[in-house]
């Protein structure tokens, strides 16, 4: 069992509320604000601890690097967990350019997000999803004590993204779903598959500082990127939530909280 306090789970409910602003239900008529996750009576003393897990560099900023700069303007800790440092990213450089560049990325990309930069060690384009990797991914999440963690949703035509995915909801079956577990989108359409989001977070006030870390990822080639499919992602899914710009997720429920039906 994780050495997590006793009384998380009391105060943090199944919503990435806690940020100031809107968190929203798309099975409302109208979109509906969830309750704080803090007690009452004093939230402010209440801080979060938020992990984010991507496949490579740019993966965490692109899928929801406005939710993660709102949790950090509000004082809550943000960490980011890159699985790899992108080293096959490009066929013109060796491997050690590639990582030495795209790391470089990802810490100017986490200190405009202020996120603290993590990576794990794995391989850009030869990531595994074993015993020996999901028992690491446990140690990990063990030592950040996340009250809350985003990740890839596996469904996701790149292999890298599905072990992303996979090891982050592992660890979470085997820290006997000690944290909330959402999975955000990359690419939908082209990359991840069947994304049907149960939350939504209002970026819109954090827009620009989001559309910053993405820009940071120069290699990536973030305007072109940007423009063609990042802009009109967030404005869909502001629109199906009733705000400018917003970014969807999935919840994974914990077991006891799988029969909560409105009503019933």
């Amino acid at each position: 069992m994780p050495e997590y306090n006793s009384d998380r789970r009391k105060f943090v409910k199944f919503s990435a509320a806690g940020i100031g602003g809107l968190v929203l239900s798309p099975f409302a008529g109208t979109p509906k604000e969830h309750p704080l996750p803090f007690p009452a009576e004093n939230p402010a003393d209440r801080k979060l601890r938020i992990l984010c897990v991507g496949a490579h560099p740019g993966d965490p900023e692109f899928g929801c690097g406005g939710t993660l700069a709102r949790y950090s303007d509000a004082g809550h800790q943000v960490s980011v967990l890159y699985l790899t440092r992108g080293e096959a990213g490009d066929p013109d450089k060796t491997y050690e350019e590639s990582a030495a560049l795209r790391t470089q990325e990802a810490e100017a990309a986490c200190s405009l997000l202020k996120a603290k930069p993590l990576f794990f060690g794995q391989t850009d384009a030869n990531t595994v999803l074993n015993k020996i990797s999901i028992n690491d991914m446990v140690k990990r999440i063990r030592v950040e004590k996340p009250d809350l963690l985003f990740t890839h949703w596996p469904l996701d035509a790149h292999p890298d993204h599905q072990v992303a995915g996979l090891l982050a909801f592992n660890a979470w079956v085997k820290l006997a779903q000690n944290f909330l577990l959402y999975f955000y989108e990359v690419n939908t359409g082209s990359e991840t598959m069947d994304f049907a989001p149960t939350d939504y977070v209002d970026i819109s006030a954090v827009r620009e500082k989001k559309k910053s870390a993405m820009f940071a990822h120069k290699t990536q080639e973030p305007e072109k990127i940007y423009d063609s499919y990042f802009k009109t992602l967030e404005e869909f899914r502001g629109l199906q939530a009733g705000v400018k710009a917003a970014e969807g997720f999935i919840l994974f429920k914990p077991r006891n909280e799988m029969a909560t039906l409105t009503g019933l």
